[in-house]
């Protein structure tokens, strides 16, 4: 998408701290963290939100979530991490390209971020 702030980032034509990236997904660092560790997961393939992906798509977004899961002690996670999926405006998502907030590297509290 031209005007998607994230498919720039992947492209490379706006910088970002990359922690990881595969042929599937683009790893970042938050540039707003709400936690210690606070990292963005960037599905390559643009696509708003969930209602919006395919069933390929969501094959794909297993496989990095999948991924992600061996990379614990790689990102600093390995004592456990959340992971968060806006939708919407009531879901308080601010970029319309799908991403997963990956929090941690520290006791997160009992509400939900």
């Amino acid at each position: 998408m031209e005007n998607c702030i994230f498919c720039k980032i992947i492209n490379g034509d706006i910088p970002a701290q990359r922690v990881y990236e595969d042929d599937d997904m683009l790893i970042i660092k938050d540039v707003n963290p709400q936690a210690e560790i606070h990292l963005l997961l960037l599905p390559k393939e643009h696509y708003a939100d969930i209602e919006e992906m395919s069933d390929e798509q969501a094959q794909t977004l297993a496989r990095c979530i999948k991924k992600l899961s061996g990379m614990t002690k790689q990102l600093g996670l390995e004592e456990g991490f959340r992971l968060v999926s806006n939708k919407g405006k009531h879901g308080c998502q601010s970029v319309g390209h799908l991403h997963i907030h990956i929090l941690g590297g520290e006791q997160l509290g009992d509400r939900m971020a």
